[in-house]
């Protein structure tokens, strides 16, 4: 019996093992596509209804808003380049949701993504990503002061 609940743990390890080095291939590939500027690899990895929300406050793009507003970055070579470090992931009991945090290195310096993944007929699609900007506690007054003198 120990034998059976050892081997059958052993097997769930390792599917979990294999489906989360699938699923960080694939963020990381979609990374790579915005650095590479291919906007069709980048777009075919994420669900119809894909949602981005971006750092600034009206930033929520559906995929087909989000691939209007990228294009033009996409056409110029490059479009942004996020190195990402620290990623995490969780999962629904029935395993065809997954979500995911990560640390991002950017040009905008140390940013943190987060991430929904859905499993629909066998393969892995992004159906959700929030990018946010990362402001230490003690540095948020100063952010906020910036941030309203710009406003006026």
């Amino acid at each position: 019996m120990k034998i059976k609940i050892l081997f059958l743990f052993i097997i769930i390890k390792t599917s979990v093992s294999f489906g989360q080095s699938e699923m960080d291939m694939l963020v990381d590939a979609w990374h790579l596509a915005a650095s590479n500027a291919s906007f069709d690899s980048y777009f075919e990895v994420v669900t119809d209804d894909f949602v981005f929300l971006g750092t600034a406050p009206g930033e929520r793009w559906t995929k087909d808003q989000f691939a209007a507003f990228s294009k033009p970055y996409f056409d110029k070579g490059k479009a942004w380049d996020f190195k990402a470090s620290n990623r995490k992931w969780n999962y629904s009991s029935n395993g065809k949701i997954a979500w995911f945090d990560e640390d991002l290195d950017t040009w905008m310096r140390g940013c943190r993504g987060s991430g929904v993944l859905v499993k629909k007929k066998g393969k892995w699609k992004i159906a959700y990503y929030n990018l946010t900007v990362l402001i230490e506690n003690e540095k948020m007054k100063s952010f906020i002061e910036l941030r309203d003198a710009t406003l006026d």
